[in-house]
């Protein structure tokens, strides 16, 4: 019996790194950015990844239900737009680590419906640690943004579904998700299958920020 469990252990363990190690799709080129390429960041820390998208005209307009949120996209200090997915419980209950509770954790472990967060940034250091630029061609950059679009929940108009009065502050929204959260389909896998999407490839599976940030640097040609 206690064998059985140190082999389970061992497998709990070492399953994010073995999932990094394993390309996804197994074979095939990564994107290639083109002539003049449209760049995205990965931001990461400990536990989780978003994506920063550049706040160029068409992108803006394709995320112009920000501007009815009071978000100001079309502000000229505006530089990126960072996007990511994640449990709903443990993105609005959980600003700052101080924040923290059992139950939201207990949910992120379990099951939890899934939000979207999004946030309005200036210059990013793109040389600081936690941030991996990546260069899309024009079509590999429209298949990302059609991904990233579809984590959004929508009402019978078709308008993403504001979350009202939550918000880690004056720049940022939350939006409902698409998709159930658990820790086996948690916000770096929806990172990763959004990357896929553009071309890229990642590991098998990358529950962990510290595992796909190694896989998109093993398995892509990056700046």
């Amino acid at each position: 019996m206690r064998r059985r469990m140190v082999v389970a252990l061992l497998l709990v363990v070492l399953a994010p790194f073995a999932g990094a190690i394993v390309p996804r799709p197994l074979l095939g080129p990564a994107a290639a950015g083109g002539d003049q390429p449209r760049r995205i960041l990965v931001l990461s820390n400990p536990i989780h990844t978003d994506i920063a998208l550049p706040a160029d005209p068409d992108v803006i307009e394709r995320l112009g239900f920000l501007t009815y949120s009071g978000l100001h996209v079309t502000d000229p200090a505006v530089k990126w737009l960072v996007v990511g997915w994640g449990g709903r419980s443990f993105y609005l209950e959980t600003p700052t680590w101080s924040d923290l509770k059992p139950g939201p954790v207990v949910r992120a472990l379990t099951a939890d419906s899934s939000a979207m967060h999004v946030a309005v940034a200036g210059e990013i250091d793109q040389a600081a640690e936690g941030v991996i630029a990546i260069d899309l061609s024009e079509a590999a950059f429209a298949d990302m943004m059609g991904a990233t679009l579809e984590g959004f929940a929508r009402n019978q108009q078709g308008t993403p579904i504001l979350i009202e009065g939550r918000s880690y502050g004056p720049y940022d929204r939350f939006y409902e998700g698409v998709g159930m959260f658990n820790a086996i389909v948690g916000c770096n896998t929806w990172t990763g299958a959004v990357l896929r999407r553009a071309g890229l490839r990642t590991g098998l599976w990358n529950p962990l920020p510290q595992s796909l940030v190694w896989s998109l640097r093993a398995f892509n040609d990056l700046p």
